[in-house]
């Protein structure tokens, strides 16, 4: 069985076993409108979703965002069934959350030497 990781807006990985909470904002970062999506790892706060584009009442845009919060468990869940090591992201153009191997990912980096 692989690692799960998540991989946040600025590009960094997280652990997901090491996860102790998924929480959204009503709003996002930068902006009073949409929402926020982050995942807490020892007491500190990793973006995953910033966009404040969403439409909506703040009733609308916390249903959004809680949606997206089960459907990253949901995720998460599916990758750890997976024998090697996951990538967890979130595809904007698509609204999903996507999985990729991990060794997919750094295929494309080459060795040090």
């Amino acid at each position: 069985m692989g690692d799960v990781w998540i991989r946040t807006i600025n590009n960094s990985l997280i652990r997901a076993d090491k996860v102790t909470e998924i929480a959204s904002t009503r709003a996002s970062l930068h902006d009073d409108q949409g929402y926020a999506l982050k995942v807490i790892v020892d007491g500190k706060a990793h973006v995953i979703i910033d966009d404040g584009g969403l439409p909506g009442s703040f009733t609308e845009r916390q249903d959004y965002a809680r949606h997206l919060e089960d459907a990253l468990l949901l995720a998460i869940d599916e990758a750890r069934e997976s024998d090697a090591s996951v990538v967890v992201c979130f595809e904007p153009e698509s609204e999903r959350w996507v999985q990729a191997a991990a060794a997919e990912l750094a295929g494309g980096i080459p060795a040090a030497r």
